[in-house]
């Protein structure tokens, strides 16, 4: 990548920038320190956040230091935003497990030796109680219900938790601490970073952070923003075969969208590409799959999961390896196997939208019973779960 193809990806596809004139800072020569947070508050990251991490990644090639800040403190109050309710508080045993699994998948996108990894624990949890009233004393309730989503509960008269305003008084905080050059986010964190900014200034900071926000990446189902809530989302965690399935389920009207703030191709092909996806717009999703996990593995992977997936669905075959589900007695209900038992699918109420989508098969025969039992008979049979997940049933011994 030429260092001057940079600038062009980094601007493209940019939701907003505080202030307007952050691009001319990019050109000079000093090195800015760029904050990036999340809350460890699920295991996995998603294609979502790589929107984001790639702004970074190019931040990083041009010679700039990211701070990722994970939220292990904040994690425990939850981020409110766009939630429609208070949020369970996590245990710190499940947000230390969640952690874990952080590190590893920023890695697959940053470079390690430009990231300094920061945890907020580290002096939220030194706070005093008069810091913590000098905190909430910087902002009024009436400000703080300007945010979206806390107006149109307390409008709506849902329960607004106290310790939920502290959420992007802490996250503010953060950036006083860490004394960053620059916080980036998702279009839907615009609350939180510019609190970030208006508390550096409260805290006497000679300059405050500029604001570099991105457009929300839409989900699997074409319509909403991906989100492991909504169970539209590619995790970053997935193996290539399922990312390259999962990338090649989205809406035609996705393919330009995600090459722009998925991928590092150049302005021109993508120019390219909007006028072919009106025409070809299976064998573009084809190169977007392989792109992206070549991206999050690498070339040898991206084409083992395009043969793969050739094999099954253009060939109408089977994969090498199909996983089996244990059971302990016949006859049992197959919504027992796929939902208690093995955790295939997350509720009866998804086994059932399925079934009534006719996206469950055994054997090539469709299932049309929601209470359609397995039996010995069964072990032979291939069942196929949705376009992507294929098992075999074996009595345990």
């Amino acid at each position: 990548m030429m260092p001057s193809t940079l600038l062009p990806l980094f601007k493209r596809g940019l939701f907003e920038l505080i202030p307007d004139s952050f691009l001319n800072t990019l050109q000079d020569k000093k090195k800015l320190r760029i904050k990036f947070g999340a809350d460890p508050s699920a295991p996995d990251l998603h294609l979502g956040h790589m929107v984001v991490l790639n702004k970074l990644r190019l931040l990083q090639e041009m010679g700039h230091t990211v701070i990722f800040l994970i939220g292990d403190f904040t994690a425990m109050i939850g981020d409110p935003t766009g939630k429609s309710e208070t949020r369970p508080v996590l245990s710190m045993d499940q947000i230390n497990a969640h952690v874990q699994t952080y590190q590893d998948q920023v890695f697959k996108i940053l470079k390690k030796e430009q990231t300094d990894i920061v945890y907020n624990s580290a002096w939220l949890q030194k706070m005093t109680s008069m810091d913590f009233i000098r905190l909430s004393s910087t902002y009024t309730v009436a400000r703080m219900l300007e945010r979206d989503d806390f107006e149109k509960r307390f409008s709506s008269h849902q329960p607004i938790g106290i310790h939920e305003f502290m959420y992007p008084l802490l996250q503010g905080y953060d950036s006083v601490v860490l004394k960053n050059d620059v916080e980036i986010g998702g279009s839907d964190q615009k609350f939180n970073v510019l609190m970030g900014r208006f508390l550096q200034k409260e805290y006497g900071a000679s300059k405050t952070q500029s604001i570099v926000l991105t457009p929300l990446l839409q989900g699997l189902d074409g319509v909403q923003k991906m989100s492991k809530s909504l169970k539209n989302y590619v995790a970053l965690t997935d193996t290539p075969k399922d990312i390259f399935g999962k990338l090649m389920s989205i809406q035609d009207h996705q393919i330009i969208e995600y090459f722009s703030l998925l991928t590092f191709i150049s302005d021109d092909l993508l120019s390219t590409y909007r006028q072919e996806v009106l025409h070809h717009p299976k064998d573009l999703k084809m190169t977007l799959a392989k792109t992206i996990v070549a991206q999050l593995y690498d070339d040898a992977a991206a084409i083992q999961a395009e043969q793969e997936f050739n094999r099954i669905f253009s060939n109408k075959g089977l994969p090498d390896f199909i996983p089996t589900l244990s059971v302990e007695q016949y006859p049992v209900l197959l919504s027992e196997l796929l939902v208690q038992k093995h955790q295939v699918l997350p509720s009866k109420k998804e086994f059932q939208r399925l079934i009534s989508q006719g996206a469950i098969f055994l054997s090539d025969e469709r299932i049309s019973d929601p209470f359609f039992s397995v039996t010995q008979d069964h072990e032979a049979s291939i069942l196929k779960v949705g376009k992507r997940q294929f098992f075999q049933f074996r009595l345990s011994q």
